[in-house]
This record gives structure tokens, sequence and C-alpha cells, in this order.
């Protein structure tokens, strides 16, 4: 599985998603989108709005989610660990 979390410094949506994948041990790529316009114009083209936090989950697009969205979803998917 691959997952691209898209961040904001300072924002705690964002802490949250990363809270969680960290203690569920789920690997993933982040990419903080303020200090980079590459990643923040990148989000907005998978996504179509530029809200974070947002995942591109194996090329499955989860726009300004939060912790309890993202859990739902990867337990969905049946990810070990969920």
């Amino acid at each position: 599985m691959n997952i691209i979390l898209y961040t904001k410094k300072g924002c705690p949506w964002c802490d949250g998603v990363r809270d969680l994948l960290n203690e569920k041990k789920v690997q993933f790529e982040e990419r903080e989108v303020l200090g980079n316009k590459k990643y923040f114009d990148e989000m907005i083209v998978k996504s179509g709005q530029s809200k974070a936090p947002t995942l591109d989950i194996d090329g499955e697009i989860l726009a300004d989610s939060d912790r309890d969205q993202v859990e739902k979803y990867l337990k969905g998917r049946g990810v070990k660990g969920f």
C-alpha cells in the first residue's frame, strides 16, 4: 500500500491523522504543502481542493479528512491493525 499524506504545519487534524498512521505502524510519505508549492499544487490537482489533511491511498483520494475518516477507510480495506 502506498500512502501520501498531505499536511499543513500547525493543523490539528493533520496531527491526528499522522498520529494514527504512526500508532498503527502504517508506512506513509508526508508532504507538507505550505512550505512547498509543488506539493500544494499536486494536492489540488489530485483532490480538487486546498484543505488538509488529504491522503492519496493507492490512487484513492481522501480529501479534507480526519483521523476517524481515515481509520474507517483503512479498516474497510482490511488493513492490518485496523
